[in-house]
């Protein structure tokens, strides 16, 4: 599959034929979610970890406004448009849909119904797993596939722009002193 528009689904229901003429064909369906923002080698490993569980995998990309109630107002970095077909770049990744705020919780998983569901650690705990495992076939946690989360690499690099902000004030604010200084001095 190259194309990389046909396989990104905008609205939940769209997803229904497309598992339909999967089922029928006999093929075993994996279903992750998250946000996805600033695309790393984590999320290409966590993809390619999560492919080799069954034979299509399709990714839930959290949309622009649910990612913003879950992790702030600055976030996410990436708008959804460019998660998604990013996402349709890796090789593991068969379609693309996008989880809207303010739809039923499980609801993506419900309308699919995988095989297998593939989360974090973080994700669900024990009982939840155990409530999913009702609706999916299976639920298996993956462990992180990077040092680093996207949430983490943006910290460094505000904290890298905060100290190059405060370096160059302090530089500016010194210089000023000392103007102001050599003024008083003069007169």
């Amino acid at each position: 599959m190259n194309n990389c528009s046909a396989r990104i689904i905008l609205k939940a229901s769209d997803i229904e034929p497309v598992v339909k003429k999967l089922h029928q064909e006999n093929k075993k369906i994996v279903l992750t979610q998250g946000s996805f923002d600033l695309v790393h080698i984590g999320h290409a490993r966590y993809c390619d970890a999560a492919r080799d569980f069954g034979d299509v995998l399709i990714v839930g990309v959290d949309s622009d406004e649910k990612v913003r109630q879950r992790k702030g107002p600055n976030r996410p970095i990436v708008p959804e448009d460019e998660r998604m077909e990013m996402l349709t770049h890796l090789r593991s990744v068969d379609y693309v849909i996008l989880k809207e705020a303010g739809e039923e919780k499980f609801n993506l998983i419900k309308l699919i119904k995988p095989d297998v569901l593939i989360a974090t650690a973080a994700t669900y705990d024990a009982r939840t797993i155990k409530k999913l495992e009702k609706i999916c076939g299976k639920v298996v946690v993956l462990d992180p596939m990077a040092t680093t989360s996207t949430t983490a690499k943006i910290r460094l690099m505000q904290m890298s722009t905060a100290r190059k902000i405060e370096d160059r004030m302090k530089t500016k604010i010194i210089k000023s002193i000392e103007e102001v200084l050599e003024e008083l001095r003069t007169s």
